[in-house]
């Protein structure tokens, strides 16, 4: 699973940092969190390319979504026909149809547009998307992508020692089924270790620090929390429904999180991101500031990552 980021910034886009967008590629699926202004340059830019099955919106501010009518117009132009998925606050429906339709008479390809609650959930095959409940001052969602569990390891030896002929009987018992051995049936649970947690990606949108979004980020594998000040700005941030970087790493500490990445930066802080990773190092020392352009590889949790340099940058981490 890796998450590129294509644009880091607050409202105001700067030299360095598009509005927000997020690229999350989980095996062979391709989908966006948010999708501002530009983002279909973004994805030219940093190779994510464009077959998406989903985007997910956090809320109908325009730096989350003006970017879905351009990329529309060339997914058509460059002749998609696979339908996609947009989902939305209740009451987005409205503004993002016109959004899909602005400027062309017919799409080539099917768009959706649902409105979601928090709890309600949309699956794939092998994980399920849920929206879940943040604190912006208006209709906002966040989201947490979470896998399902993974099959147990599979103990090679046990099932020699079992006279387990190796093959096809191996694959048996891993996928749950028993086998007969000389007589003997031999259960999965014999050979194959407890489940395995699939891994979770949460993206916040814009939000103050919440509980519900500890709730849905219990143990996950990386937050993408909004930043948009420093400490020294929290009444501001309080007022205008916003994050700080203490305020984001004290829900990654309370969700007990494996990462963090900081995103929506200010314009204000957009040359020196150092100073809000700092700040949130201080309480939660997997920080890393995202930047335009830098990707996450999500291993499985029996590979736990790297923590990340200070300083944040583009590139892989």
């Amino acid at each position: 699973m890796r998450v590129t980021f294509l644009g880091t910034s607050a409202a105001c886009p700067t030299v360095r940092r598009n509005v927000s967008a997020i690229a999350v590629q989980r095996e062979g699926d391709l989908m966006l969190f948010d999708c501002g202004e530009g983002t279909q340059r973004q994805m030219m830019r940093y190779g994510t390319g464009f077959s998406l099955w989903a985007v997910f919106i956090t809320h109908m501010h325009a730096d989350h979504f003006v970017g879905v009518t351009g990329m529309l117009r060339t997914m058509a132009l460059q002749g998609r026909d696979d339908p996609l998925l947009l989902t939305c606050p209740v009451s987005g429906r409205r503004v993002l149809e016109d959004a899909v339709h602005l400027g062309f008479d017919r799409l080539s390809f099917p768009v959706e547009v649902r409105e979601l609650r928090p709890g309600d959930c949309v699956s794939r095959d092998g994980y399920e998307v849920r929206a879940f409940r943040v604190n912006h001052g208006m209709p906002a969602l966040g989201y947490a992508l979470r896998e399902h569990d993974r099959r147990g390891r599979f103990d090679v030896e046990r099932a020699r020692a079992l006279g387990v002929p190796e093959g096809p009987a191996f694959g048996r018992l891993h996928r749950g089924e028993t086998v007969e051995v000389e007589g003997r049936a031999i259960r999965p649970e014999e050979v194959v270790g407890p489940s395995r947690p699939g891994r979770t990606v949460v993206y916040t949108g814009d939000t103050r620090p919440v509980r519900s979004t500890v709730e849905a980020a219990a143990g996950a594998d990386l937050l993408v929390h909004e930043c948009t000040f420093a400490g020294e700005d929290r009444e501001r941030a309080r007022a205008t429904f916003h994050s700080t970087a203490a305020g984001a790493a004290r829900v990654a500490r309370d969700a007990g999180v494996a990462r963090l990445a900081l995103t929506h930066i200010s314009a204000r802080y957009s040359e020196q991101p150092a100073r809000l990773e700092r700040e949130a190092r201080r309480v939660f020392r997997a920080t890393v500031v995202a930047s335009d352009g830098m990707t996450l590889e999500v291993p499985y949790r029996d590979h736990p990552p790297a923590i990340p340099p200070a300083g944040g940058g583009e590139g892989a981490a």
